[in-house]
């Protein structure tokens, strides 16, 4: 085992390699683009053997992953924020397959406006497709998460897709020291890819999952997928237990960081987490009993995990990296539907929206979100949902929206 800094990009990649992939069909996309010039230069040099290519476009490359899965070979892929969607149609129709490959998205924002940078609301758009979801906040994180996904994707009592998420940008991009499983041991974790009953062989022609069903073997199905899913949960810690017996590291359904005598909790996703954990300590210095709640594996949700951590809390603050419109957080729905019903559950659950497209969030905000969640534990009155924002943020924004008013109506007086 070496310690080597790279990117989640790389660790991206090294995942896919060390799980000894056998195809990886590609289209670019930023950020993730890195992934697949990684992987590109290693089948170049023979550092990976197998077959990647280059397809004409995400709904392209989902068909060709999910068509090689069903053949038995074990297949990677990547994308992003409007590639995801572009590729919608099969991301559904893969998942109907029940044929398990890896996909790492590569978290951005969706048009428009257009962004580069990161938010949750195109993996969240494949929460209800079929794919699991485990949601990454490091870079040792990603490539150990890749490799787990491989052995909950293809567990026989699963047998689904996988998306790996991590953040455009904040950790694609972002150099980390990131500790690289031995081949052989990696090799011996993920095992071999075993289809079971299933595999498509040229000289065998058959079709699968395209018959035109009525609404009762429909929805047989469709509930065998989510029956499924649901088996996930207890296959997850199984192959957890083992990952950290055999390196060190251990990947539960949750992340939960000094919740046990938390009076108050953070609840979010992604790599900001980070910086939840850093306010986190700052205020358990100045005296405030709060801790982090980090689902890290969001389909199928760990729901009675949840409810273990958040039992007996005052009040939680729900941070949502993305935005339902006309809804709000889709987390916060999400837990607030685990809890509801439940005994001695928080009394407050608040819902804050922040780090969309990028936007940071300060440790100067989380000190403020948990100020928020005292005084309404003493009221009992629940806050009212809100976009973090500032007045900074909010003038300097409005001065941009006068120097574009100024410059299109200078630009209709100029001759022609």
């Amino acid at each position: 085992m070496t310690r080597q800094l790279m990117t989640g990009n790389a660790a991206a990649a090294w995942g896919a390699r060390l799980a000894a992939v056998d195809y990886v069909p590609a289209f670019p996309i930023t950020p993730q683009t890195e992934i697949i010039e990684t992987l590109a230069a290693w089948f170049d040099d023979g550092s990976m053997q197998g077959r990647m290519t280059v397809l004409e476009s995400e709904h392209s490359m989902v068909t060709a992953a999910g068509a090689a899965a069903a053949t038995g070979v074990r297949v990677f892929t990547a994308t992003s924020s409007q590639g995801l969607l572009h590729a919608m149609e099969m991301i559904y129709t893969v998942a109907g397959w029940r044929v398990p490959f890896v996909l790492v998205n590569v978290s951005r924002g969706l048009s428009a406006p257009i962004t580069l940078e990161p938010d949750h609301n195109d993996v969240l758009a494949a929460r209800d497709s079929g794919f699991l979801q485990l949601h990454c906040s490091t870079c040792q994180e990603v490539l150990d998460s890749v490799l787990i996904a491989y052995r909950l994707a293809e567990h026989s009592q699963v047998r689904l897709p996988i998306i790996v998420n991590q953040d455009g940008f904040y950790l694609s991009f972002t150099r980390e020291p990131v500790q690289l499983p031995d081949p052989k041991q990696a090799r011996a974790f993920v095992g071999d890819f075993d289809m079971g009953g299933l595999g498509f062989r040229a000289g065998m022609p058959e079709s699968q999952a395209v018959a035109v069903l009525g609404g009762s073997p429909y929805s047989y199905f469709r509930y065998e997928c989510h029956l499924a899913m649901q088996q996930a949960l207890n296959a997850y810690d199984e192959i957890a237990g083992e990952f950290e017996q055999r390196f060190g590291r251990y990947h539960g359904v949750v992340e939960a960081f000094l919740t046990d005598n938390a009076d108050y909790l953070f609840v979010m996703m992604g790599c900001f987490a980070t910086k939840a954990k850093h306010a986190v300590l700052q205020l358990r210095k100045a005296g405030v009993k709060i801790g982090l709640l980090r689902p890290r594996l969001f389909r199928p949700l760990p729901e009675w995990r949840i409810r273990d951590i958040c039992r007996g809390k005052k009040a939680v603050a729900v941070i949502d990296q993305n935005l339902s419109l006309g809804k709000g957080g889709v987390l916060h729905a999400e837990l607030t539907s685990v809890l509801y019903g439940q005994s001695d559950m928080p009394a407050i659950v608040a819902s804050f929206i922040g780090g969309l497209g990028g936007r940071d969030i300060s440790q100067e905000e989380f000190f403020h979100i948990a100020e928020i969640l005292q005084d309404a534990a003493i009221s009992g009155q629940t806050p009212a949902p809100r976009l973090l924002y500032t007045q900074t943020e909010f003038r300097e924004f409005k001065k941009l929206q006068a120097i574009a008013v100024y410059e299109r109506h200078e630009s209709k007086e100029q001759p022609t």
